[in-house]
């Protein structure tokens, strides 16, 4: 017996050996068994006569690809037994081109082809009985995902009858997002791969509105295993899904009630129990020293101590009663700022001035770093220097003794920077997200090291955020001291320019002659207002009332500076400005720009300044200010 014959006789799998002649040249056992032919019948005729009749071209395609050197790794054909029936063979083929041979290893996948072939006959039985369901839409789908079958039931669903819908894409009953990620197709893909495809989503009908649905979708197989479409049952669940969204919505609204109730209630004990107790504590001290001094009786030393012990806890419980009476004006809206032209040097030096004896106390050194270049502020002096107590007293209060306090001043772009800085023991990690919270302490316990309210920082941030600025806390590890940074919008006027008689003699005598100034506000006073300030400065200036006309001048005409308004109807002042700096000419992209708005918000500022303007000012703007906002956009001109 030859090599080959002797290791096919050990194999449990039908091996054979095909010339290219289309002979078998070599068979082995496993062969025999599995088709019921001895090996003499099967060499004696072309390897095609034992083929099914639907199979010989794709099987004979196959073996022509591997005589020409291309391995086949499965091939699926009908072999025929000698009884007459046909069992289905899943052929791995390699060529061996110097032998002009082909070796071939089957496996016998008759259980499964029947297994296949039965269930896609019960699909198919399945989709006639439920094309006239009514309450499932039913419908199919070929490979590319068009649809091709549509029932009754779909219909009532989606909307669309069975003309208007059929050959359309199986997105069209998806809603535009879920169209956005592809998810028609990552349903197929999945379908194809698992089996089947659930899907529980928001779907669209033929009139755009919504509704909520689960549904399958299953593959479909040909006789011959090939893909042949998708078969997809869906069925409305908006009414459950409503349902269970108030269901839902209810309990969490009762727990998050309840979580905020007891909350409050938490709250509202420990301040009670805290306020009693800082109003009570100075009291003791004051009602105390009053017995002691009414008999007249102590030398004149203990008197003086007295008096003073008297005076400063008198002071504690006006400070108390200042923040519960600012907290309260917070709360209803009813606190009001004298606005004017401020020099931040003079507040934080006047409020460091005020901290200055509780610092040496405690032998903790005031250090202050200020600009000069970033002093001036619109705002109030009295609550600007209220932050800055503040924040002072905190840090002192929190800091050991021996201990430092800084104060930093800075311009950072068009805003100034204040921070407090201290080296006590920073914020615990689980209190930062509560740090601005009125009537919130880290400890509030009996046991605390420290007095107070917890009104402090919540003053801080309000009276902050009316200035148009902001307030965070940086490095709040535990352990390694706090900062607290004060971000105020710049105000570009000196502080001497406040005063109205300067004002006058500014306007005459600034002079903005051949700059051609464009006013871009849909409130007409607004317009007139800026026009005649800066005509009074000699400039030339043009006005528009909305973004559009706004455009069409600069289409025309050579400006050389650009103010806009951010809120306007149709199209506001971001836009307008992202169009400007679109122009076709150099001069339109470069233009200075300020932006005058009444949105006067950090994050106003910032997506003004990113939107392509060079300044942001808050209205209402003093005259004066505006000829200097002009002034240094002027600059930019000489400078570009």
């Amino acid at each position: 017996m030859i090599p080959e014959a002797q290791f096919f006789h050990l194999s449990l799998d039908a091996l054979y050996i095909l010339g290219f002649d289309n002979y078998f040249q070599l068979i082995n056992p496993a062969f025999e068994k599995l088709v019921g032919r001895s090996a003499a019948e099967i060499l004696s005729k072309p390897f095609i006569e034992f083929m099914h009749p639907d199979d010989r071209l794709l099987t004979l395609n196959a073996v022509e690809e591997c005589k020409k050197g291309i391995p086949i790794n499965s091939l699926e054909n009908r072999f025929q037994c000698q009884d007459g029936s046909y069992r289905w063979l899943d052929w791995t083929i390699y060529p061996a081109l110097a032998e002009a041979r082909i070796y071939g290893i089957g496996r016998d996948v008759t259980s499964r082809k029947h297994m296949e072939e039965t269930q896609r006959d019960a699909e198919e039985r399945l989709r006639m009985m439920v094309e006239s369901v009514q309450e499932y839409a039913i419908f199919s789908l070929n490979t590319d995902g068009y649809i091709s079958t549509w029932n009754t039931g779909a219909e009532r669903l989606f909307g669309y009858t069975e003309n208007e819908i059929l050959g359309q894409s199986f997105g069209i009953i998806y809603t535009p997002e879920d169209r956005a990620i592809g998810a028609a197709v990552k349903e197929m893909s999945k379908a194809a791969e698992t089996g089947r495809a659930e899907d529980v989503r928001w779907h669209l009908r033929k009139d755009g509105s919504r509704f909520f649905a689960d549904g399958v979708l299953a593959p479909i197989y040909e006789k011959t295993g090939a893909l042949r479409g998708f078969t997809k049952v869906a069925r409305d669940m908006t009414e459950r899904k409503q349902i269970e969204e108030e269901r839902s919505h209810v309990l969490e609204s009762e727990s998050l009630a309840r979580r905020e109730a007891e909350r409050a209630s938490h709250l509202k004990d420990e301040f009670l129990l805290t306020l009693s107790h800082e109003l009570r504590t100075p009291l003791n001290a004051i009602l105390g020293w009053s017995h002691l001094l009414r008999p007249g009786k102590m030398d004149q030393d203990k008197i003086e101590h007295g008096l003073k012990v008297i005076e400063r806890n008198v002071r504690s419980q006006v400070q108390l009663i200042d923040d519960l009476l600012d907290m309260s004006r917070m709360i209803s809206g009813k606190l009001n700022l004298n606005r004017q032209c401020v020099d931040l040097i003079s507040v934080i030096e006047s409020a460091l001035e005020t901290v200055y004896l509780s610092a040496q106390a405690k032998k903790i050194s005031l250090d202050a770093v200020l600009d000069p270049f970033a002093s001036n502020v619109s705002g109030d002096s009295a609550r600007l220097q209220q932050i800055i107590w503040n924040l002072l007293s905190n840090a002192i209060k929190f800091t050991p003794k021996g201990g430092r306090v800084e104060v930093v001043l800075q311009r950072v772009e068009s805003h100034v920077e204040i921070s407090v800085s201290d080296t006590g023991p920073g914020i615990p990690p689980e209190f930062v997200p509560y740090i601005f919270d009125r009537f919130r302490q880290a400890d509030s316990s009996t046991t605390r090291n420290h007095g107070g309210l917890g009104l402090g920082l919540a003053i801080v941030k309000h009276l902050t955020e009316l200035h148009g600025g902001s307030v965070r806390l940086k490095s709040p590890s535990n352990g390694q001291g706090a900062t607290f940074i004060i971000e105020l919008p710049l105000m570009v006027l000196k502080p001497e320019d406040c005063d109205a008689d300067i004002f006058m003699n500014a306007v005459v005598d600034s002079t903005f002659e051949n700059v051609k100034i464009l006013v871009v506000d849909d409130e007409p006073d607004t317009r007139e207002l800026i026009k005649v300030v800066l005509e009074e400065c000699h400039a030339e200036v043009i006005t528009a009332a909305s973004s559009q006309q706004a455009l069409e001048v600069l289409e025309h005409d050579q400006i050389d500076i650009l103010i806009s308004d951010i809120g306007m109807p149709e199209e506001d002042g971001y836009q307008f400005i992202q169009k400007v700096r679109r122009l076709g000419s150099e001069t339109s992209k470069n233009i200075p720009a300020a932006a005058l708005t009444a949105y006067a918000r950090p994050e106003d500022r910032q997506r003004a300044l990113l939107s392509g303007y060079q300044i942001h000012i808050a209205k209402p703007i003093e005259p004066s200010e505006l000829i200097t906002v002009v002034s240094n956009l002027t600059k930019l001109i000489l400078q570009g």
